[in-house]
């Protein structure tokens, strides 16, 4: 079923240096969106999760988003937090939204809403790509990283950061449990056991931060200091 809203949810931890530049290139990816299908429903939940930094002011850069704030105690309770905040919002059936999740980290391209729109279309989950920042210190890591990346249609990579899931069927789901970690995993595996439609494309790609220590205990930055 061709979705008539999408929404997008990016949680956030202490992430004012980051923030502002993901929130831009979600609004142009939005802009694209509603410039390329008519009529399209478009919405953008940021959730703030224990933050003592600027994240708050950062998370209003952009006209239109709606902020949300707490103390969720995990990425999995903030993500859920977000989700049942922008279904509630929908002026859509939960099988006519879709749920576009990123992270406060990572930068869309133009394209991404649009992507996630066309492959909501026929599928209940969509599992994305992501792609490390080239930074001056990291070339060699990041060598590392791209020979045991495979982004190929049909891998088998899971993240937070491009994964987009249709609203009914995250509801029949349970949606992200309150998990420090893997919470993006274990929905995955859910919906797979489940029968959920589902596409992993290698051209559904963002771009993440290449740090090595992040705001999860073992997630993408841990991994990426491994490598180093």
């Amino acid at each position: 079923m061709i979705p008539s809203q999408v929404a997008v949810v990016v949680p956030a931890r202490n992430e004012e240096e980051r923030l502002a530049a993901c929130l831009a290139s979600l609004d142009a990816a939005r802009l694209h969106l509603l410039r390329t299908v008519p009529r399209i429903l478009v919405s953008v939940t940021v959730v703030l999760d224990r933050c003592t930094d600027r994240s708050a002011v950062e998370a209003r850069t952009v006209p239109g988003i709606s902020v949300i704030s707490g103390s969720f105690g995990s990425v999995g309770a903030a993500r859920d937090a977000g989700v049942g905040f922008a279904l509630a919002k929908s002026r859509s059936l939960p099988v006519r939204t879709w749920i576009a999740n990123t992270d406060a980290d990572t930068a869309v391209p133009q394209d991404w809403l649009l992507q996630h729109h066309r492959l909501g279309s026929d599928h209940d989950l969509v599992l994305g790509t992501v792609r490390p920042t080239l930074t001056p210190d990291n070339g060699e890591r990041l060598r590392l990283w791209s020979a045991a990346y495979v982004p190929d249609d049909g891998h088998h990579h899971v993240h937070g950061a491009n994964l987009g899931i249709r609203g009914s069927t995250y509801l029949e789901l349970g949606g992200f449990g309150p998990l420090e970690q893997d919470e993006d995993v274990r929905l995955v595996e859910r919906a797979k056991a489940a029968g959920a439609r589902w596409t992993a494309s290698g051209a559904l790609t963002v771009t993440t931060s290449s740090r090595t220590v992040g705001r999860v205990p073992a997630g993408f930055s841990t991994y990426l200091g491994r490598l180093g």
